[in-house]
């Protein structure tokens, strides 16, 4: 008896997963997504990623997690749905949620941007049973690989929706016809445990007496702001660049397109000053015209 599935996500990265389950045959029976919300100054209420592709795919589709329970499906598949899964439906409904990390590490709901932050030089993705704790199933499929190091985390994001998508076909190969029993044999997760807290708005501003590694690292993220006489300043591409030890200025100078920080320099690519469009560091400096030893951050 073909298998009935439930898939619960909400922005752009779980879109390759959904498409993908369509084009291998599984059926899909109802697509759960949050509410349509404004998604832009000015903007009128849109729906969400998922929620766009389930139309176009002639899916039925509800942002009440509750319908889960009464449409009779097997199955439920879970891609950053943004909403913890209450036991009552868990009872109910079995599930399997695709993870951006590799378990243990990053459980929780910014895992990309934790292991940027933190430095990590791999990632993955995992297939796991769904329980009443935060992400703690046992793991059905994890697969390994590796962060660039200039990758910021929309990229990173991007490159495991995909990779995701192709794991969760596989894992749910056996799935199609001989229902929820044929998934992977799971295995517990093992290893220490870490929490991928939601990114705060502190945690993008730069801080200009860190290492300029650390500060490349809040860019990555996504976000990174600083501010320049007065006003805000968003930094959208930058590279470190080594000093090779203290600062050759108080941290936050401004030295042509670099500016100093800790240990090393940051060098400035792409900015967004308020009130402007993005643009080059080098054409934001040609119209900001900064002063011998001016600041970023002051």
């Amino acid at each position: 008896m073909l298998t009935r599935i439930a898939f619960l996500g909400t922005p752009a990265a779980a879109v390759p997963s959904l498409e993908a389950l369509v084009r291998a045959g599984h059926s899909v029976s109802l697509v759960v997504s949050r509410p349509d919300r404004r998604r832009g100054r000015g903007s009128g209420i849109s729906p969400s990623p998922v929620k766009e592709a389930a139309l176009r795919l002639g899916l039925v589709v509800t942002d009440r997690l509750e319908d889960v329970v009464d449409v009779g499906v097997d199955l439920g598949v879970v891609v950053a749905y943004g909403r913890i899964i209450p036991a009552a439906v868990l009872h109910r409904v079995p599930m399997v949620n695709l993870h951006f990390s590799l378990l243990p590490r990053w459980r929780g709901a910014a895992p990309v941007e934790r292991a940027i932050l933190a430095g990590d030089r791999t990632t993955g993705v995992c297939l796991m049973t769904v329980e009443e704790g935060l992400d703690t199933g046992p793991v059905h499929a994890r697969v390994e690989v590796p962060i660039g190091p200039e990758e910021t985390a929309e990229e990173l994001r991007e490159r495991l929706a995909g990779l995701g998508a192709d794991v969760l076909v596989q894992g749910l190969k056996g799935v199609l016809t001989r229902g929820p029993g044929a998934l992977p044999e799971p295995e517990p997760q093992t290893g220490e445990t870490t929490y991928a807290a939601k990114i705060t708005p502190g945690e993008r501003e730069l801080h200009w007496e860190d290492p300029a590694e650390r500060l490349d690292r809040v860019v990555r993220i996504g976000g990174a702001r600083s501010t320049f006489r007065g006003r805000r300043l968003r930094v959208l591409r930058a590279v470190p660049i080594d000093g090779g030890g203290p600062a050759r200025a108080e941290p936050g100078t401004l030295m042509g397109t670099s500016v100093t920080a800790g240990t090393g320099a940051l060098e400035l690519l792409q900015v967004q000053p308020e009130g402007s469009r993005p643009m080059t560091a080098a054409d934001w400096l040609r119209g900001a015209r900064p002063v011998e030893g001016e600041r970023l951050g002051g």
